[in-house]
């Protein structure tokens, strides 16, 4: 049985599980045009972690051998509040102005298998990650990405006939150029088509494609709608978990039965009424087969009688480095749900083999106030990736999911007296047990100083105006090796990836990941 039929048979048969009598009809087409990847007997799981605003990832991964570190430090060291972090060793001053370089300390080293004879070096607030690199080797570095059209030196760059990701440096675009390969307006992400190859070996589609803090392009198939679920679980329409609403059985299954119903004949009201049935029956889906939010693997059980608040769930507190006290992290929630979905997934109870999960952490357009903000945000970062890595490894799951950031862009070199401006390449981390960790999978950029008359940096080749990156590995590159060890073809990738083809073939898989 070829894959699309067996796609069609699942949308119609084992689907309608989840969709009632009548499947909209964007899930009964789901199987046109489809072909997956041989059917898989393992369980696999990728994570987008999407940091919106453009991270200055200048801040998050340094060079620090001496020409580079010379280069940073006098470019950043910019009145009235520099933003040039500071060395290796470096005490931190507790008295210090909160966020500030002197009470961060100085930079954490890293030591990359490959160091392409540099020195590295960490965000101070990133400890838990320099772990992560450096001893647990499931934390790796892919260093100056972004959207490319095909491979661009700076002399193309500067050629109008050269191809080149449309809207640079725009905030919506360049998100969905990250997501979508397109600008603002494309309809599918690079995500969702490969949930399009692979939806086939999932029993239940609709579990294909979640994201856990909205609607998002990545996730969109051509046939594979995204299924969302909030922090703390599956979204309940109308009834609650005993199944009632004010207190009645009867007035919960009458809600559903109008819900999942059409009150006419048009196409578009059997659609709504059929995705308002899927999302009933998969929340009354999870609802019984989710580990509990409370459960030692992903959280704190609470003493005595309480109930479980998340709020004050120690495993989802992190160290606010700008009050000194705990907080909430929901970005760790976020990462909570995925672990209880993946679990889920692992142990059957969601028919899905091949999963994709979307999460965010909001705040990174750091024009203003860049130290402050972005220590903060740094530290939530690594909190919640330090508590998803060990969550997964309660679940002993960890070689089953990989997860990558992303963002908007990268940030200018150059800085505005106390923040940064748009940029465009960018450093970005990839985790998992699968990962190849404790190295750098691309060519770390040379940085240099600006030419005072016009603001460039002509001693670099990786550097444009303002210092801003142009990016030396593509989307797609990152993509392609995320989609090979998802199952995926070289075809398959090619078709998901079209501009994968101006790369030469053996530059496609960029490493990082175990076959």
């Amino acid at each position: 049985m070829n894959a699309t039929r067996r796609l069609f048979l699942q949308q119609t048969g084992a689907l309608s599980l989840l969709t009632g009598a009548g499947a909209p009809l964007a899930l009964n087409l789901m199987a046109a045009g489809n072909a997956a990847a041989q059917t898989a007997t393992d369980y696999r799981a990728i994570v987008c972690l999407f940091l919106f605003g453009g991270n200055d990832a200048y801040n998050m991964v340094l060079p620090t051998d001496t020409a580079s570190w010379n280069a940073y430090s006098t470019t950043r060291n910019q009145a009235p509040d520099p933003i040039s972090l500071l060395p290796p060793g470096t005490v931190p001053v507790p008295a210090a102005a909160v966020g500030s370089p002197q009470r961060l300390g100085g930079v954490l080293p890293i030591a990359p298998t490959t160091p392409q004879g540099r020195s590295f070096a960490l965000h101070p607030l990133l400890g838990t990650l320099q772990t992560m690199f450096d001893t647990d080797k499931r934390l790796a570095i892919v260093p100056n990405i972004g959207p490319l059209i095909r491979p661009t030196t700076k002399a193309q760059y500067g050629q109008a006939a050269h191809p080149k990701p449309a809207r640079l440096f725009s905030h919506n675009d360049q998100q969905s150029t990250w997501q979508a390969l397109a600008p603002e307006g494309a309809t599918t992400g690079w995500g969702g088509r490969m949930a399009d190859l692979l939806a086939s070996q999932n029993t239940r589609a609709v579990f294909t494609a979640v994201s856990a803090t909205g609607g998002t392009v990545w996730l969109s198939g051509a046939n594979v709608r995204q299924y969302q679920v909030s922090p703390s679980g599956a979204i309940r329409l109308g009834a609650n978990t005993s199944g009632q609403v004010y207190g009645s059985t009867v007035v919960a299954d009458t809600l559903n039965r109008m819900a999942g119903t059409a009150r006419g004949t048009h196409v578009f009201q059997a659609d709504l009424a059929a995705v308002a049935q899927r999302s009933i029956d998969a929340e009354l889906l999870l609802r019984t087969t989710l580990r509990a939010a409370s459960d030692a693997a992903v959280g704190t059980p609470p003493s005595g009688t309480a109930a479980y608040n998340p709020n004050t769930d120690p495993k989802l507190l992190y160290a606010n480095p700008l009050t000194g006290a705990n907080a909430f992290n929901a970005l760790a929630q976020q990462l909570q749900v995925v672990a209880r979905m993946v679990d889920a997934g692992l142990n059957g109870s969601t028919g899905a083999k091949r999963q994709i999960f979307f999460v965010s952490l909001g705040g990174f357009d750091t024009h203003d106030f860049q130290n402050r903000n972005q220590a903060d945000l740094m530290a939530r970062l690594a909190h919640a990736m330090r508590y998803f890595d060990t969550a997964l490894g309660n679940l002993n799951a960890r070689g089953n999911v990989t997860l990558f950031t992303a963002s908007d862009f990268g940030r200018t070199f150059t800085s505005n007296g106390d923040g940064t401006d748009h940029g465009w390449g960018s450093h970005h981390f990839v985790m998992g047990g699968a990962v190849k960790g404790g190295d750098l999978y691309g060519r770390f950029p040379t940085l240099a100083t600006k030419n005072t008359n016009n603001n460039n940096f002509d001693g670099s080749a990786d550097q444009l105006g303002n210092g801003a990156l142009l990016p030396s590995t593509s989307v797609d590159q990152l993509g392609a090796t995320l989609g090979r060890w998802f199952g995926l073809s070289d075809a398959q990738l090619l078709d998901v990836f079209p501009n994968l083809a101006n790369w030469d073939a053996g530059a496609r898989n960029l490493g990082f990941l175990t076959a």
